[in-house]
């Protein structure tokens, strides 16, 4: 691998990890929120919510996988 290209993972890995992490705090946010709210939530707004949770979390695992994937190979 030459030195554009390990500068170019370099970048990509770091973009992933940045982008994971604001994924996994949203997630964190957004189950937080429920907690917090309890009750105060409609079911439709809580429904949203875990909605929301699961699509960030999904979102940090794709990112974790696309750099597991870039360094595995």
């Amino acid at each position: 691998m030459g030195l554009k290209d390990a500068l170019k993972k370099g970048i990509d890995n770091v973009s992933d990890t940045i982008d994971e992490a604001s994924h996994r705090g949203a997630a964190r946010t957004e189950h937080a929120t429920r907690d917090l709210a309890g009750d105060e939530m409609t079911v439709g707004e809580k429904a949203k919510s875990m909605v929301n949770e699961a699509g960030h979390t999904v979102a940090a695992e794709i990112d974790h996988t696309k750099r597991d994937v870039r360094n595995n190979t």
